[in-house]
C-alpha cells in the first residue's frame, strides 16, 4: 500500500503573530514553525501502516524552501520520502490541484490529510483532494483500518461517532482522535540522522491560478479589563451583568 501523508508547515500556536506592508502581509519574523497539528495525527497513523502492513509512506507539502525543515522532521519520524511541490501555498484550490498532480503520477492508494490547518482554517483541501482524484472521502476522520482493498473508517459526527466502509483509493481528511496523543512521536536522534539520507524531491508545480486571495489581516480585538465583584454584593453583579455585558 502506497501512502501519500499532506504536510501542511504552519506557526506554533505559541509563536506571537504580526502582519506587516500595512496588514497584508504574515511577517514570519522570529516565528516557529510546525507539522500542523491534524496532519501529525495522519502522520502517526500512517506509521502504524507502515510498521504493521508494510506501508510505503511519502510525505508532500506544497510551497517554498523554508518549508523543509518540516518535510524533513517527517523524515525524521519515519516517512520513506518526501516531495515539495516548488510553489506558494496561496489558496485552498491551488494547492488542492498540485496535490492532485503528485498523487496522480505517484499512484497512492490512501491519501491522508489533516481536516484543516491551524493557520487558515479553510477546511477545503481533502474534500477538493478527493473530487479532482474521484477518490472516496471521508471527513473528521478519527479511526482508521485497512484490509486489503477495503476500509473501515470512524468519524465524528455531532453527538457522536459513525462507522463507514469504503474502499481504496481513499482520501481522509483527520484530526485528534485518529491516534493518541500519547502515540505521537518526537524524532530521536537515529531517525534525525536517517532523514538526511532520504529523499526530499522538488517538483515544480502545475499550470494552476489561486481562485482566492487575502486581502488584509487584523488581530483579535484585545480582551477589557476585568471587574471584580465582591460576592456579598449580588446587586452589583447583576446590574454589571444586565447593563454592560447585556448578558441577562
Amino acid at each position: 500500500m502506497k501512502i501519500l501523508v499532506c504536510i501542511s508547515h504552519v506557526p506554533d500556536t505559541t509563536s506571537k503573530i504580526n502582519f506587516s506592508d500595512d496588514n497584508t502581509k504574515f511577517d514570519t519574523t522570529g516565528v516557529q514553525f510546525v507539522i500542523n497539528p491534524n496532519d501529525e495525527f495522519g502522520l502517526t497513523r500512517a506509521m502504524w501502516f507502515k510498521e504493521k502492513q508494510g506501508a510505503q509512506v511519502t510525505v508532500v507539502n506544497v510551497g517554498g524552501a523554508e518549508t523543509e525543515p518540516t518535510l524533513r522532521k517527517a523524515l525524521a519520524i519515519g516517512a520513506d520520502d518526501a516531495i515539495r511541490v516548488n510553489t506558494p501555498a496561496t489558496d485552498g484550490f491551488s494547492v488542492a490541484k498540485q496535490l492532485t498532480s503528485v498523487i496522480n503520477s505517484g499512484g497512492y492508494d490512501l491519501v491522508i490529510a489533516g481536516r484543516e490547518s491551524i493557520d487558515y482554517n479553510g477546511g477545503m483541501v481533502p474534500g477538493m483532494i478527493a473530487g479532482l482524484t474521484n477518490a472516496n472521502f471521508v471527513n473528521n476522520c478519527i479511526g482508521l483500518e485497512v484490509d486489503g482493498t477495503s476500509a473501515k473508517a470512524v468519524r465524528e459526527i455531532d453527538g457522536g461517532k459513525e462507522t463507514v466502509s469504503t474502499s481504496l483509493p481513499l482520501v481522509i481528511g483527520g484530526q485528534k482522535g485518529l491516534v493518541e496523543e500519547s502515540d505521537l512521536r518526537i524524532p530521536n536522534m537515529r531517525g534525525i540522522m536517517m532523514a538526511r539520507k532520504k529523499p526530499l524531491n522538488v517538483v515544480e508545480p502545475v499550470g494552476t491560478s489561486a481562485e482566492t486571495a487575502s486581502v488584509s489581516f487584523e488581530k483579535p480585538t484585545p480582551k477589557g479589563a476585568v471587574t471584580l465583584v465582591s460576592p456579598d454584593n449580588i446587586d452589583e453583579l447583576v446590574n454589571l451583568l444586565h447593563n454592560e455585558a447585556k448578558v441577562i
